[in-house]
């Protein structure tokens, strides 16, 4: 796989297109003067409608599947490629998102096919380009719908799943042109499959401490997500003593330091409460239940396991001193994965061939690439991020890093095809 390149498809003017796209995907908004964009709705939609205008213009073939992820497809001249490797991230974000969390790895997957396609040049295996329809779970609170449906691991009982209007998760893709009937049809056959790349920004600030524009991800933390609900007794604020008082909203308090204790307290373990929602949330009455989200993530399965066990135990005790009553719901757990070694050595090597220092890094946040590991090989490649925030409107790349991970990826796949 060689070729020319023109100016306009050099990594930096690639680059220059690609933040021009994350811009004007930004604007495809739920919510004026921020950016959210959830699961199966209008502004998922219409950033969808962009990408699939996009991967056209690259020569791809275009369409949505069943569950409303974007795919494209460029296969080699001559037809009968010899196998398909997949690119790309997730299309929705999270409420009050920054711009780059996953529509990074679409576009930089965009422009490599554009690249490949404008030298003149092809791998002789079949390029996909997944822009997945959900991975923060934001809608309703569960993450990995769009690359669960790809790899066959979405479970038919999500569909009954209600967000927070009362709305079913089947209803809400039908409702977005997708058919919760068919989503077996999204299911990717894993016989023709080379592997799944995603570059993605950090979400941390390893690579900006170290100087580096990129970093190759060694691993994926697992995460536990669950909802706990302390269920207590009302009351009128001014006349129940305090040693009388069941209230859910103060249990739920004391927990809440339990899971910061336990965070703290181990080496690699994170603890989140993101969410609660109390009841009958009056400020003169007394909390009778309080509602809360509880995301609980590892390098380590075991660890991950002991952690969240101990931390449901601490809700047990704590309720019963209180004389509260308490609720575990297990929302979803992911596995810890590790990228593919072979498919990782490659991305080094690309890294190392574009004249870079290889850093190897984990990755305490989840991506898609966790899920498509059930599917075939998986490897990642981190761009660094200002500040190494993330989940944020103050989330930024520069052009030269982007350039970078062009360039990085566009080698990657030059030793694929050499390779074949």
């Amino acid at each position: 796989m060689a070729g020319a390149e023109t100016s306009t498809t050099a990594p930096a003017a690639l680059a220059a297109a690609v933040l021009d796209r994350a811009d004007l995907l930004a604007e495809c908004t739920e919510e004026p003067g921020r950016l959210t964009r959830r699961f199966a709705t209008p502004a998922l939609v219409a950033a969808g409608d962009l990408v699939l205008g996009w991967m056209r213009e690259a020569g791809m073939t275009a369409r949505r599947d069943a569950i409303g992820n974007v795919v494209g497809r460029w296969e080699p001249p001559g037809g009968a490629p010899a196998g398909t490797l997949l690119l790309g991230s997730h299309l929705d974000t999270v409420r009050d998102a920054g711009r780059y969390d996953g529509m990074l790895g679409v576009l930089v997957a965009l422009a490599c096919v554009q690249r490949a396609r404008d030298a003149g040049v092809a791998p002789p295996f079949a390029l996909e380009v997944l822009g997945f329809a959900d991975e923060e779970g934001v809608r309703y609170g569960t993450a990995y719908l769009g690359s669960g449906a790809v790899a066959g691991a979405l479970e038919a009982e999500a569909l009954a799943r209600r967000d927070a209007d009362g709305i079913a998760m089947a209803d809400a893709i039908a409702a977005a042109g997708g058919d919760p009937d068919a989503l077996h049809d999204a299911r990717r056959a894993a016989d023709d499959l080379l592997g799944y790349v995603e570059v993605h920004i950090e979400q941390g600030p390893v690579l900006e401490a170290e100087d580096l524009p990129v970093g190759v991800v060694t691993g994926i933390a697992g995460q536990t997500r669950a909802e706990v609900v302390f269920d207590g007794m009302a009351g009128h604020a001014g006349t129940v003593p305090m040693a009388l008082r069941r209230d859910a909203l103060a249990a739920a308090a004391e927990w809440i330091g339990a899971v910061e204790a336990r965070g703290r307290a181990v080496a690699g373990l994170v603890a989140t409460v993101g969410q609660i929602d109390v009841e009958p949330g009056a400020g003169n009455v007394i909390p009778a239940r309080a509602t809360l989200s509880l995301d609980v993530r590892h390098l380590e399965d075991a660890v991950r396991g002991a952690a969240v066990a101990d931390l449901r135990e601490h809700a047990v005790a704590i309720a019963a001193a209180r004389g509260c009553k308490v609720a575990w719901t297990d929302v979803q757990a992911t596995a810890a994965v590790a990228c593919a070694p072979g498919l990782t050595r490659e991305l080094e090597a690309a890294v190392a061939g574009a004249g870079l220092r290889v850093a190897r890094l984990p990755s305490g946040a989840g991506h898609d690439a966790a899920v498509m590991s059930r599917l075939c090989d998986v490897a990642m490649l981190f761009v660094r991020c200002a500040g190494g925030v993330s989940h944020h409107p103050a989330e930024a790349v520069t052009a030269d890093d982007v350039a970078a991970a062009i360039d990085v990826t566009g080698r990657l796949l030059h030793r694929l095809a050499r390779a074949r």
